[in-house]
């Protein structure tokens, strides 16, 4: 039998140490994921999670770069699977991000780490920014055109407006309040439909 590759089991050892921390967030919050935490439920060593992971807080920067992957992931999916009205996308984006905060082990707590700092997970850019960037470069390879500043910034307003609204809607309510959630989709909408005018494609 050959042995895996030692690259294939650093990263499986990792993805079960970032579903440990996940888990502990559900359980316990944010403040419950200690190291001896995070070993006991991965069935690892404390001297494990050290090795890939100096401190908690570069545990949790990693497992929150892991949710904007992952979310990411889903808004491409829905934008190929759009419609050609503009903007059709908006509620696809929209339910991934609803859809992964009820069901995604963590993500109601940590979402991409702005729960703990604006700028989790670059030191340069707030996470929304960084959101913005990601969203401007999907809707210029949709349309054919290279998004200026002001695409950008109006993107960065639509996702600050979504952000606090969702955690507004999540706070009480593990499912959500229907009516904060509705005012995201109703206020969003209309303002990229103002700002940002698109062709059908």
């Amino acid at each position: 039998m050959r042995t895996e590759p030692i690259q294939q089991r650093s990263a499986e050892r990792i993805t079960l140490l970032l579903d440990a921390a996940a888990t502990l967030i559900d359980d316990a919050g944010i403040d419950g994921v200690t190291t001896s935490a995070v070993a006991k439920r991965s069935t690892s060593s404390v001297g494990v999670v050290y090795r890939y992971f100096p401190n908690i807080q570069s545990l949790l920067r990693a497992l929150a770069a892991r949710n904007m992957e992952r979310y990411l992931e889903r808004v491409w999916q829905g934008v190929e699977n759009s419609p050609p009205e503009p903007w059709s996308s908006f509620d696809a984006t929209l339910d991934a991000f609803i859809d992964m905060t009820r069901h995604e082990p963590g993500f109601r707590a940590l979402r991409f780490g702005d729960v703990i700092d604006q700028r989790f997970i670059s030191p340069e850019l707030s996470n929304n920014a960084i959101l913005a960037r990601e969203f401007a470069s999907q809707v210029g390879r949709t349309y054919d055109f290279e998004p200026d500043d002001d695409i950008v910034f109006h993107l960065e307003v639509a996702i600050e407006i979504a952000s606090g609204l969702l955690t507004r809607a999540f706070q009480l309510d593990k499912n959500g309040d229907a009516r904060f959630i509705e005012a995201t989709r109703d206020l969003c909408g209309t303002y990229l439909r103002t700002h940002i005018p698109l062709p059908r494609t």
